[in-house]
Protein backbone atom coordinates (compact mmCIF):
# COMPACT_ATOMS: atom_id res chain seq x y z
CA UNK A 1 0.00 0.00 0.00
CA UNK A 2 1.64 3.53 -1.18
CA UNK A 3 2.19 5.62 1.87
CA UNK A 4 -0.48 8.23 0.90
CA UNK A 5 -3.07 5.59 1.68
CA UNK A 6 -2.13 6.36 5.83
CA UNK A 7 -3.26 9.87 5.13
CA UNK A 8 -7.09 11.25 4.82
CA UNK A 9 -5.85 14.91 3.78
CA UNK A 10 -7.68 15.95 0.63
CA UNK A 11 -4.51 17.09 -2.16
CA UNK A 12 -4.40 20.76 -3.44
CA UNK A 13 -4.95 19.42 -6.68
CA UNK A 14 -8.47 17.89 -5.99
CA UNK A 15 -9.63 20.78 -4.62
CA UNK A 16 -12.17 21.76 -7.03
CA UNK A 17 -15.37 21.16 -6.29
CA UNK A 18 -14.53 18.27 -3.67
CA UNK A 19 -14.00 21.57 -1.61
CA UNK A 20 -17.55 23.64 -2.07
CA UNK A 21 -18.79 21.47 1.23
CA UNK A 22 -17.80 18.11 2.69
CA UNK A 23 -17.34 16.14 5.64
CA UNK A 24 -14.73 16.42 8.43
CA UNK A 25 -13.39 12.58 7.36
CA UNK A 26 -14.19 11.61 4.39
CA UNK A 27 -12.55 9.64 2.27
CA UNK A 28 -9.90 11.54 -0.16
CA UNK A 29 -10.52 12.12 -4.08
CA UNK A 30 -7.18 10.09 -5.02
CA UNK A 31 -8.89 6.96 -3.25
CA UNK A 32 -11.37 6.53 -5.49
CA UNK A 33 -8.92 7.25 -8.27
CA UNK A 34 -7.07 4.44 -7.27
CA UNK A 35 -10.20 1.61 -7.39
CA UNK A 36 -11.29 3.26 -10.87
CA UNK A 37 -7.85 2.30 -11.64
CA UNK A 38 -7.97 -1.00 -9.80
CA UNK A 39 -11.04 -1.84 -11.14
CA UNK A 40 -10.20 -0.60 -15.00
CA UNK A 41 -13.54 1.57 -14.88
CA UNK A 42 -13.90 3.16 -18.04
CA UNK A 43 -16.22 5.55 -19.30
CA UNK A 44 -18.26 3.06 -20.78
CA UNK A 45 -19.15 1.91 -17.50
CA UNK A 46 -21.09 2.76 -14.88
CA UNK A 47 -19.93 3.35 -10.51
CA UNK A 48 -22.52 3.60 -7.67
CA UNK A 49 -22.12 5.16 -4.94
CA UNK A 50 -25.06 3.58 -2.46
CA UNK A 51 -23.83 6.05 0.94
CA UNK A 52 -23.02 8.88 -1.46
CA UNK A 53 -22.34 11.55 1.72
CA UNK A 54 -21.22 14.78 -0.06
CA UNK A 55 -20.28 12.98 -3.44
CA UNK A 56 -16.85 12.15 -3.28
CA UNK A 57 -16.95 9.26 -5.56
CA UNK A 58 -19.39 10.70 -8.30
CA UNK A 59 -17.24 13.99 -8.38
CA UNK A 60 -14.37 12.15 -8.76
CA UNK A 61 -16.02 10.26 -11.47
CA UNK A 62 -17.06 12.91 -13.59
CA UNK A 63 -14.37 14.80 -13.42
CA UNK A 64 -12.69 11.14 -15.07
CA UNK A 65 -15.87 11.17 -17.51
CA UNK A 66 -17.19 8.23 -15.99
CA UNK A 67 -21.21 8.18 -15.08
CA UNK A 68 -21.95 7.59 -11.67
CA UNK A 69 -24.86 7.33 -9.30
CA UNK A 70 -25.32 8.76 -5.69
CA UNK A 71 -27.76 7.66 -3.47
CA UNK A 72 -28.17 9.51 0.19
CA UNK A 73 -30.36 9.07 2.56
CA UNK A 74 -29.75 12.56 4.77
CA UNK A 75 -30.87 15.64 2.58
CA UNK A 76 -28.20 17.98 3.59
CA UNK A 77 -25.56 16.18 2.15
CA UNK A 78 -27.62 14.87 -0.85
CA UNK A 79 -28.06 18.02 -1.52
CA UNK A 80 -24.79 19.27 -1.82
CA UNK A 81 -23.83 16.02 -3.99
CA UNK A 82 -26.25 17.09 -6.48
CA UNK A 83 -24.37 20.49 -6.42
CA UNK A 84 -21.42 19.53 -6.54
CA UNK A 85 -21.74 17.77 -10.07
CA UNK A 86 -23.74 20.48 -11.57
CA UNK A 87 -20.93 22.72 -13.41
CA UNK A 88 -23.48 23.78 -16.44
CA UNK A 89 -23.53 27.50 -15.32
CA UNK A 90 -21.93 30.61 -16.22
CA UNK A 91 -19.04 31.36 -13.40
CA UNK A 92 -18.91 34.80 -14.13
CA UNK A 93 -22.58 35.28 -13.58
CA UNK A 94 -22.50 33.18 -10.19
CA UNK A 95 -20.36 35.58 -8.65
CA UNK A 96 -21.84 38.84 -10.25
CA UNK A 97 -25.82 37.24 -9.48
CA UNK A 98 -24.41 36.57 -5.47
CA UNK A 99 -22.26 39.72 -4.90
CA UNK A 100 -25.93 41.31 -6.27
CA UNK A 101 -27.84 39.46 -3.57
CA UNK A 102 -24.58 39.91 -0.90
CA UNK A 103 -24.98 43.77 -1.30
CA UNK A 104 -28.81 43.70 -1.02
CA UNK A 105 -28.61 41.88 2.43
CA UNK A 106 -25.72 44.42 3.27
CA UNK A 107 -28.18 47.26 2.67
CA UNK A 108 -30.70 45.30 4.70
CA UNK A 109 -28.44 45.19 7.85
CA UNK A 110 -27.18 48.65 7.63
CA UNK A 111 -31.16 49.39 7.89
CA UNK A 112 -31.53 47.41 10.61
CA UNK A 113 -27.94 48.81 12.68
CA UNK A 114 -26.46 45.67 12.34
CA UNK A 115 -23.21 45.91 10.48
CA UNK A 116 -21.81 42.98 9.30
CA UNK A 117 -18.51 42.97 11.10
CA UNK A 118 -17.02 40.57 13.21
CA UNK A 119 -14.92 43.18 15.39
CA UNK A 120 -18.81 45.00 15.80
CA UNK A 121 -20.22 43.03 18.63
CA UNK A 122 -22.70 45.79 19.82
CA UNK A 123 -25.92 46.73 17.69
CA UNK A 124 -26.92 49.84 19.58
CA UNK A 125 -28.34 51.20 16.54
CA UNK A 126 -30.69 47.83 15.93
CA UNK A 127 -34.46 49.31 17.09
CA UNK A 128 -36.01 45.79 16.42
CA UNK A 129 -35.80 42.72 17.96
CA UNK A 130 -33.09 40.07 16.09
CA UNK A 131 -34.86 37.45 13.64
CA UNK A 132 -34.50 34.08 14.50
CA UNK A 133 -35.94 30.42 14.26
CA UNK A 134 -39.68 29.46 15.25
CA UNK A 135 -39.58 27.79 18.44
CA UNK A 136 -39.62 24.08 17.46
CA UNK A 137 -37.16 24.47 14.68
CA UNK A 138 -34.42 25.98 16.78
CA UNK A 139 -35.13 22.74 19.37
CA UNK A 140 -33.53 20.79 16.80
CA UNK A 141 -30.24 22.70 16.50
CA UNK A 142 -27.34 22.02 18.78
CA UNK A 143 -27.20 24.03 21.73
CA UNK A 144 -25.36 27.47 21.04
CA UNK A 145 -23.89 26.17 17.64
CA UNK A 146 -24.95 29.32 16.13
CA UNK A 147 -24.91 32.73 17.92
CA UNK A 148 -28.02 35.48 17.85
CA UNK A 149 -26.43 38.27 15.89
CA UNK A 150 -24.60 35.52 13.48
CA UNK A 151 -28.16 33.88 13.07
CA UNK A 152 -30.01 37.03 12.42
CA UNK A 153 -28.01 38.36 9.68
CA UNK A 154 -27.92 34.27 8.28
CA UNK A 155 -31.57 34.81 8.05
CA UNK A 156 -31.81 37.86 6.23
CA UNK A 157 -29.26 36.35 3.55
CA UNK A 158 -31.31 33.72 3.15
CA UNK A 159 -34.40 36.26 2.80
CA UNK A 160 -32.71 37.54 -0.05
CA UNK A 161 -31.48 34.70 -1.66
CA UNK A 162 -35.07 32.82 -1.48
CA UNK A 163 -36.39 36.24 -3.18
CA UNK A 164 -34.08 34.35 -6.40
CA UNK A 165 -34.92 30.89 -5.43
CA UNK A 166 -36.28 30.71 -9.23
CA UNK A 167 -32.32 31.74 -10.40
CA UNK A 168 -30.11 29.33 -11.92
CA UNK A 169 -27.53 29.92 -9.36
CA UNK A 170 -29.58 29.87 -6.28
CA UNK A 171 -28.40 26.19 -5.19
CA UNK A 172 -24.71 27.06 -5.55
CA UNK A 173 -25.52 30.40 -3.50
CA UNK A 174 -27.20 28.39 -0.85
CA UNK A 175 -24.43 25.50 -0.53
CA UNK A 176 -21.86 28.22 -0.01
CA UNK A 177 -23.72 29.41 2.73
CA UNK A 178 -23.88 25.55 3.65
CA UNK A 179 -20.08 25.80 3.99
CA UNK A 180 -19.84 29.20 5.61
CA UNK A 181 -22.10 28.05 8.31
CA UNK A 182 -19.69 25.09 9.34
CA UNK A 183 -16.55 27.05 9.31
CA UNK A 184 -16.72 31.04 10.48
CA UNK A 185 -20.17 31.42 10.64
CA UNK A 186 -21.60 29.36 12.83
CA UNK A 187 -20.03 28.07 16.72
CA UNK A 188 -19.26 24.24 15.53
CA UNK A 189 -16.21 22.32 15.55
CA UNK A 190 -15.10 19.35 14.65
CA UNK A 191 -12.86 17.10 16.35
CA UNK A 192 -13.65 14.38 14.92
CA UNK A 193 -17.12 14.19 16.45
CA UNK A 194 -19.36 17.65 15.92
CA UNK A 195 -19.36 19.82 18.82
CA UNK A 196 -20.09 23.86 19.89
CA UNK A 197 -16.94 25.20 20.71
CA UNK A 198 -16.07 29.16 21.99
CA UNK A 199 -19.58 31.13 21.31
CA UNK A 200 -19.20 34.35 19.31
CA UNK A 201 -20.65 36.72 19.93
CA UNK A 202 -20.07 37.82 16.40
CA UNK A 203 -19.25 36.82 12.88
CA UNK A 204 -19.73 38.45 9.56
CA UNK A 205 -22.24 36.45 7.51
CA UNK A 206 -21.90 38.15 4.22
CA UNK A 207 -17.89 38.67 3.41
CA UNK A 208 -17.98 34.58 4.09
CA UNK A 209 -20.22 33.19 2.07
CA UNK A 210 -19.21 35.16 -1.16
CA UNK A 211 -15.62 34.08 -0.19
CA UNK A 212 -17.04 30.37 -0.63
CA UNK A 213 -18.77 31.77 -3.91
CA UNK A 214 -15.72 32.89 -5.42
CA UNK A 215 -13.84 29.70 -4.68
CA UNK A 216 -16.47 28.26 -6.24
CA UNK A 217 -16.53 30.60 -9.44
CA UNK A 218 -13.10 29.82 -10.23
CA UNK A 219 -13.51 26.19 -9.99
CA UNK A 220 -15.93 25.81 -12.42
CA UNK A 221 -13.61 27.62 -14.97
CA UNK A 222 -11.63 24.74 -14.69
CA UNK A 223 -14.26 21.81 -14.35
CA UNK A 224 -16.32 23.32 -17.40
CA UNK A 225 -13.60 22.44 -19.57
CA UNK A 226 -13.52 18.64 -18.80
CA UNK A 227 -15.06 16.10 -20.80
CA UNK A 228 -17.42 15.34 -18.17
CA UNK A 229 -20.03 12.61 -18.07
CA UNK A 230 -22.94 13.63 -15.45
CA UNK A 231 -23.37 11.99 -12.46
CA UNK A 232 -27.16 11.45 -10.60
CA UNK A 233 -27.86 11.81 -7.62
CA UNK A 234 -30.89 10.16 -5.71
CA UNK A 235 -32.56 10.88 -2.38
CA UNK A 236 -32.66 7.45 -0.85
CA UNK A 237 -32.60 4.06 1.75
CA UNK A 238 -29.51 2.61 0.69
CA UNK A 239 -31.13 -0.58 1.99
CA UNK A 240 -34.04 -0.23 -0.87
CA UNK A 241 -32.30 0.35 -3.94
CA UNK A 242 -34.74 -1.38 -6.74
CA UNK A 243 -36.44 0.71 -6.70
CA UNK A 244 -33.97 3.31 -7.66
CA UNK A 245 -31.22 1.72 -9.52
CA UNK A 246 -31.63 -0.63 -12.88
CA UNK A 247 -31.19 -4.23 -13.17
CA UNK A 248 -27.47 -5.03 -14.56
CA UNK A 249 -26.52 -1.39 -14.27
CA UNK A 250 -23.55 -1.27 -11.96
CA UNK A 251 -19.89 -1.88 -13.16
CA UNK A 252 -18.40 -0.69 -9.89
CA UNK A 253 -19.16 0.32 -6.23
CA UNK A 254 -16.66 2.19 -4.03
CA UNK A 255 -18.54 3.89 -0.73
CA UNK A 256 -17.94 4.27 2.88
CA UNK A 257 -21.39 3.40 4.60
CA UNK A 258 -21.44 4.23 8.31
CA UNK A 259 -19.91 2.87 11.22
CA UNK A 260 -21.08 1.05 14.18
CA UNK A 261 -20.60 3.25 16.78
CA UNK A 262 -22.75 6.18 18.70
CA UNK A 263 -22.10 8.88 16.04
CA UNK A 264 -25.70 10.21 15.20
CA UNK A 265 -24.50 11.33 11.78
CA UNK A 266 -27.25 13.74 10.91
CA UNK A 267 -25.96 15.77 14.06
CA UNK A 268 -23.10 16.56 11.81
CA UNK A 269 -25.15 18.75 9.35
CA UNK A 270 -28.02 19.74 11.78
CA UNK A 271 -27.01 23.45 11.47
CA UNK A 272 -27.06 23.95 8.15
CA UNK A 273 -29.78 21.39 7.67
CA UNK A 274 -32.14 23.15 9.84
CA UNK A 275 -31.23 27.06 8.75
CA UNK A 276 -30.86 25.60 4.69
CA UNK A 277 -35.00 24.19 5.62
CA UNK A 278 -33.79 20.51 4.95
CA UNK A 279 -35.53 19.53 8.01
CA UNK A 280 -38.27 21.80 10.04
CA UNK A 281 -39.26 19.61 12.74
CA UNK A 282 -38.89 16.69 15.40
CA UNK A 283 -41.23 14.39 13.06
CA UNK A 284 -39.13 15.13 10.02
CA UNK A 285 -35.98 14.15 11.66
CA UNK A 286 -37.58 11.29 12.68
CA UNK A 287 -38.43 10.73 9.68
CA UNK A 288 -35.13 10.79 7.84
CA UNK A 289 -33.38 8.83 10.60
CA UNK A 290 -35.59 5.91 9.08
CA UNK A 291 -34.15 5.82 6.35
CA UNK A 292 -30.45 5.51 7.50
CA UNK A 293 -28.70 2.07 8.36
CA UNK A 294 -29.16 1.47 12.10
CA UNK A 295 -25.36 2.47 13.49
CA UNK A 296 -26.46 4.26 16.23
CA UNK A 297 -29.04 3.81 19.49
CA UNK A 298 -30.74 7.01 18.47
CA UNK A 299 -31.79 5.89 15.18
CA UNK A 300 -32.99 2.52 16.28
CA UNK A 301 -36.99 1.78 16.36
CA UNK A 302 -39.04 -0.96 18.03
CA UNK A 303 -40.05 -1.83 14.80
CA UNK A 304 -36.83 -2.51 13.32
CA UNK A 305 -36.17 -5.57 11.56
CA UNK A 306 -33.28 -5.68 10.09
CA UNK A 307 -31.74 -8.13 12.53
CA UNK A 308 -33.52 -11.29 11.10
CA UNK A 309 -30.29 -10.67 8.22
CA UNK A 310 -28.31 -12.41 10.25
CA UNK A 311 -29.78 -14.07 13.10
CA UNK A 312 -27.75 -17.06 11.98
CA UNK A 313 -24.16 -15.29 11.85
CA UNK A 314 -22.63 -16.79 14.61
CA UNK A 315 -20.20 -14.20 14.60
CA UNK A 316 -22.00 -11.25 15.06
CA UNK A 317 -24.42 -13.14 17.69
CA UNK A 318 -21.54 -13.78 19.66
CA UNK A 319 -20.70 -10.13 19.26
CA UNK A 320 -23.58 -8.41 20.16
CA UNK A 321 -24.14 -11.40 23.25
CA UNK A 322 -20.63 -10.11 24.57
CA UNK A 323 -21.96 -6.73 24.54
CA UNK A 324 -24.72 -7.08 26.67
CA UNK A 325 -23.07 -9.58 29.54
CA UNK A 326 -20.21 -6.48 30.11
CA UNK A 327 -23.36 -3.96 30.16
CA UNK A 328 -24.60 -6.49 32.96
CA UNK A 329 -21.38 -6.90 34.72
CA UNK A 330 -20.86 -3.17 34.97
CA UNK A 331 -24.31 -2.21 35.43
CA UNK A 332 -25.21 -0.05 32.60
CA UNK A 333 -28.64 0.54 32.81
CA UNK A 334 -29.21 3.62 30.37
CA UNK A 335 -32.07 3.07 27.56
CA UNK A 336 -29.10 3.62 24.83
CA UNK A 337 -26.42 1.47 26.51
CA UNK A 338 -29.32 -1.37 26.63
CA UNK A 339 -29.78 -0.91 22.79
CA UNK A 340 -25.88 -1.39 22.21
CA UNK A 341 -26.64 -4.97 21.76
CA UNK A 342 -29.57 -4.36 19.37
CA UNK A 343 -28.06 -1.54 17.54
CA UNK A 344 -24.63 -4.39 16.74
CA UNK A 345 -27.22 -6.75 15.14
CA UNK A 346 -29.31 -4.16 13.32
CA UNK A 347 -26.50 -2.67 11.66
CA UNK A 348 -25.44 -5.83 10.24
CA UNK A 349 -28.41 -6.93 9.09
CA UNK A 350 -29.13 -3.76 7.46
CA UNK A 351 -25.73 -4.24 5.55
CA UNK A 352 -27.01 -7.60 4.44
CA UNK A 353 -30.43 -6.23 3.45
CA UNK A 354 -28.51 -3.88 1.58
CA UNK A 355 -26.24 -6.08 -0.14
CA UNK A 356 -29.06 -8.12 -0.97
CA UNK A 357 -31.02 -5.64 -2.99
CA UNK A 358 -27.82 -4.35 -4.62
CA UNK A 359 -27.45 -7.55 -6.30
CA UNK A 360 -29.95 -6.81 -8.72
CA UNK A 361 -28.24 -3.93 -9.84
CA UNK A 362 -24.62 -5.22 -10.14
CA UNK A 363 -23.50 -6.58 -13.62
CA UNK A 364 -21.36 -9.83 -13.82
CA UNK A 365 -18.00 -9.44 -12.31
CA UNK A 366 -18.60 -5.88 -10.74
CA UNK A 367 -16.01 -4.77 -8.37
CA UNK A 368 -17.38 -2.81 -4.76
CA UNK A 369 -15.22 -1.16 -2.43
CA UNK A 370 -16.16 -0.32 1.15
CA UNK A 371 -14.25 1.79 3.41
CA UNK A 372 -15.31 0.67 6.67
CA UNK A 373 -13.74 0.93 10.50
CA UNK A 374 -13.14 -1.13 13.87
CA UNK A 375 -15.26 0.59 16.76
CA UNK A 376 -15.34 0.18 20.38
CA UNK A 377 -17.84 2.58 21.16
CA UNK A 378 -19.97 -0.25 22.68
CA UNK A 379 -18.36 -0.83 26.41
CA UNK A 380 -14.81 -1.23 24.96
CA UNK A 381 -15.85 -3.83 23.06
CA UNK A 382 -14.26 -4.27 19.62
CA UNK A 383 -15.88 -4.48 16.53
CA UNK A 384 -13.75 -5.51 13.69
CA UNK A 385 -16.30 -4.29 10.97
CA UNK A 386 -14.58 -4.71 7.70
CA UNK A 387 -14.02 -8.41 8.86
CA UNK A 388 -17.71 -9.19 9.81
CA UNK A 389 -18.26 -7.28 6.97
CA UNK A 390 -16.83 -9.03 4.10
CA UNK A 391 -18.26 -12.34 6.10
CA UNK A 392 -21.77 -10.95 5.33
CA UNK A 393 -21.28 -10.16 1.93
CA UNK A 394 -19.64 -13.92 1.32
CA UNK A 395 -23.06 -15.08 2.79
CA UNK A 396 -24.85 -13.30 0.13
CA UNK A 397 -23.06 -14.93 -2.62
CA UNK A 398 -20.31 -12.33 -3.07
CA UNK A 399 -16.57 -13.13 -3.79
CA UNK A 400 -13.90 -11.16 -1.44
CA UNK A 401 -11.60 -10.36 -2.52
CA UNK A 402 -8.91 -8.48 -0.62
CA UNK A 403 -9.08 -6.33 2.36
CA UNK A 404 -6.68 -3.30 2.05
CA UNK A 405 -5.39 -1.53 5.05
CA UNK A 406 -6.45 2.49 4.35
CA UNK A 407 -5.30 3.85 7.99
CA UNK A 408 -5.36 3.33 11.74
CA UNK A 409 -6.54 5.36 14.02
CA UNK A 410 -6.61 5.99 18.18
CA UNK A 411 -9.28 4.87 20.16
CA UNK A 412 -10.25 7.54 22.34
CA UNK A 413 -11.21 5.31 25.22
CA UNK A 414 -8.95 2.38 24.76
CA UNK A 415 -6.41 3.57 23.00
CA UNK A 416 -6.15 0.68 20.88
CA UNK A 417 -5.49 0.87 17.43
CA UNK A 418 -8.52 0.72 14.88
CA UNK A 419 -8.14 -0.14 11.01
CA UNK A 420 -9.84 1.76 8.88
CA UNK A 421 -9.76 -0.93 5.97
CA UNK A 422 -11.38 -0.92 2.26
CA UNK A 423 -13.17 -4.31 1.60
CA UNK A 424 -12.93 -5.09 -1.59
CA UNK A 425 -15.37 -7.64 -3.16
CA UNK A 426 -16.70 -8.95 -6.84
CA UNK A 427 -19.91 -9.75 -7.59
CA UNK A 428 -19.75 -13.10 -9.80
CA UNK A 429 -23.17 -13.08 -11.06
CA UNK A 430 -26.46 -14.64 -10.24
CA UNK A 431 -25.79 -17.97 -11.15
CA UNK A 432 -24.31 -19.04 -8.12
CA UNK A 433 -26.45 -20.00 -5.28
CA UNK A 434 -27.28 -17.29 -2.71
CA UNK A 435 -29.07 -16.38 0.47
CA UNK A 436 -31.81 -14.43 0.90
Amino acid sequence: MDSQWTANRIRQEDLAAHDWYRFVLSYPPHLVRNYLSEFSIAPAQRVLDPFCGTGTTIVECQKLGIPSIGIEAVPMPAFASSVKVDWDLDPAGLLEHAQMVGATALKQLEAEGVPDEPFFSETSGHREPLRALPQETARLLLTNSISPLPLHKTLVLLEKLQDHSSCRYYRHELLALAKALTGPIGNLHFGPEVGVGAQKPDAAVIAPWLNNVRAMSHDLQELRRLNASKAQVHPGDARELVCILPRCSVDAVITSPPYPNEKDYTRTTRLESVLLGFVRNMKELRAMKRNLIRSNTRNVYKSDQDDKWVADNRKIDALASTIERRRIAMGKTSGFERLYHRVTRLYFGGMARHLSELRNALRPGAMLAYVVGDQASYLRVMIRTGQLLAQVAQSMGYELVKVDLFRTRLATATRDQLREEVVVLRWPGPSRKRKG
